[in-house]
């Protein structure tokens, strides 16, 4: 073979090659997902806090729980638990488990048998006995738990045998069912922590994962990106896609760009809407969510343990204004902290005035005729609650200047916003809720009830034995006339004493590239991807055309 003949050769061997390496590069993409998400988790255990960001990366991607939600009508449906049974006084409830259930094998652990009891047992125990080796590994904080104060609700948890759990509870609660079935009812390997107990690496349970969910961790950089992979041994029907990608974006146009750009398949909580639509690969979708923003106070600190300083700041906001300006017609007015879908939504709640007349006279009798200054601190990410925290406190700053307060706009990164929040370090703050079940006593509890307020997610400090007392007794009746009348009273006492001032109920939004199918926001809770697939090139070339698509638009898509 002479050099010519060599070369040509060896041109096309690379061509070849070349090719078959650009066909893997187009499989991997089929079968990947790349999502753009606004932050970094605080953790990888939802157990140990309550904040979206890491519910999203990892509750229902990673984990499952015994029952779970399905459908509109958001029906309690068998999950880790193939059925369960409750007694006629609601205080014993019985979980059946399923007998298939494997645990993640990763490059850090290889389960050695399937889910059993003593998994529930070590995912609750955990959380209720401060004696439990693995209690204070992290911290031993579980806010979502103690709000709803399960310690004082569970007697004890009974291993009736290896597929059969009894929860003995002390009181009735008809909210039990939903908080087993909420995104931090999540259940862990006892086998794997008694591995990292061998090796005295306990605190890997929340960093290094093990759960039954659809994905595995497969790598994670911090501020950069999570990496999972299919959990092809999964109970149910395997996840479609064999690999999902968490891009760590925090800047609002960065998530944009990368969208625009094709780096991601899914972007949360984008902006420039208008200009989204505007692109025929491109799908916006919104849900309508059950959440609330808020601007709130830390009431242990002076001059907002004044509730009259409180209602004067309540009449010197516009919320009109607010609501047009950051959230742009794509929320509802908030006049409570319940959103108007909930049953338990009370259509007497009056509006929140805007009067600066009455705002200056209260601060006059409250001892502030010439006003103060304070600090406003502002989430620094996006949330369904509230789109633009920063520009909101700009236009609080506006409007409290007119009533001589003079206020300075304090950010942080976000797991340290959240940190020092939970330290009572602020005055006052921008944050909101989103619900983790459809039951109102979780906007309740959480969010301003005392055990919140000792276990740092009620930012606002604010504990009133008269409130709690209603929700307890709203929690202990099956009457669902008597529990509205009993949340009614609550939301009463929350208008008079202004802990916080509610402004929206918004939707929640997504753009995806329109090859990725299946849902993946929900009206409460963190998203999911397990059902979530992705079009391939020959499966676009049949999807009917928009009316206003012509032939040549579908030939690029093809191309």
């Amino acid at each position: 073979m002479n050099y010519l003949s060599a070369f040509i050769c060896a041109f096309f061997t690379l061509l070849v090659v070349s090719g078959c390496n650009n066909e893997d590069k187009l499989s991997l993409s089929q079968r990947s997902v790349i999502y753009c998400a606004e932050g970094s988790p605080e953790t990888f255990n939802p157990q140990l806090v309550t904040s979206g960001t890491t519910i999203d990366a990892t509750s229902n991607q990673l984990y499952d729980r015994l029952i779970a939600y399905r459908g509109a009508e958001n029906e309690l449906v068998p999950s880790l638990a193939k059925s369960w049974h409750v007694t006629r006084d609601g205080k014993k409830i019985t979980f059946y488990l399923r007998k298939n259930v494997t645990f993640h094998q990763t490059d850090y652990f290889t389960p050695s048998r399937l889910l059993n009891a003593d998994d529930v047992l070590f995912s609750f125990n955990r959380i209720l006995d401060e004696k439990h080796p693995f209690h204070l590994v992290s911290g031993g904080h579980y806010p979502f738990f103690q709000n709803i104060e399960f310690k004082s609700l569970i007697d004890k948890i009974e291993k009736i045998n290896d597929y059969t759990i009894r929860f003995h509870l002390t009181r009735t609660d008809n909210t039990f069912l939903a908080n087993l079935a909420a995104d931090f009812s999540v259940i862990l390997s006892a086998e794997y922590a008694q591995q990292l107990t061998k090796i005295s690496a306990q605190q890997n349970i929340d960093t290094m994962p093990i759960g039954t969910g659809p994905f595995k961790l497969k790598e994670y950089r911090v501020g950069s990106l999570i990496r999972f992979y299919r959990h092809d041994a999964y109970w149910q029907a395997p996840a479609q896609m064999e690999q999902l990608v968490f891009d760590i974006t925090s800047s609002n146009t960065g998530r944009l760009t990368k969208l625009l750009a094709k780096e991601c398949d899914v972007s949360s909580y984008p902006i420039a809407h208008e200009k989204i639509i505007e692109h025929n690969d491109l799908i916006l979708e919104s849900i309508t969510a059950l959440n609330v923003g808020y601007f709130a106070f830390n009431t242990t600190k002076a001059p907002f343990d004044n509730v009259l300083v409180r209602q004067a700041i309540a009449y010197a906001i516009n919320k009109e204004v607010l609501l047009d300006t950051i959230y742009q017609g794509h929320a509802e007015l908030a006049n409570s902290i319940l959103p108007n879908s909930s049953w338990a939504h009370d259509t007497k709640i009056k509006a929140q005035e805007f009067n600066l007349l009455k705002a200056q006279n209260l601060l006059t009798q409250a001892g502030y005729p010439g006003g103060f200054s304070m600090d406003l601190w502002a989430m620094p990410v996006q949330r369904p609650y509230n789109p633009n925290a920063i520009n909101m406190a700009k236009l609080l700053q506006a409007d409290l200047k007119k009533i001589n307060v003079k206020v300075n706009i304090v950010s942080y990164e976000w797991n340290t916003f959240l940190h020092r929040l939970s330290l009572g370090e602020h005055q006052t703050f921008l944050l909101g809720w989103s619900a983790d079940h459809p039951d109102p006593d979780n906007f309740f509890t959480p969010m301003l009830s005392c055990s919140a307020s000792y276990t740092g997610s009620n930012r606002t400090f604010w504990c009133n034995k008269h409130y709690d007392d209603l929700i307890h007794k709203a929690l202990k009746t099956n009457n669902i006339n008597k529990r509205k009348q009993y949340y009614s009273q609550a939301m009463a006492i929350i208008s008079a004493e202004v802990p916080l001032i509610p402004i929206a109920h918004s939707k929640r939004y997504q753009a995806r590239n329109k090859d990725i199918i299946g849902d993946i926001i929900a009206p409460f809770g963190g998203i999911s991807f397990y059902q979530v697939s992705k079009l391939t090139i020959s499966e676009e070339k049949v999807l009917p055309l928009n009316n206003d698509e012509s032939d040549e638009r579908s030939t690029e898509a093809v191309n």
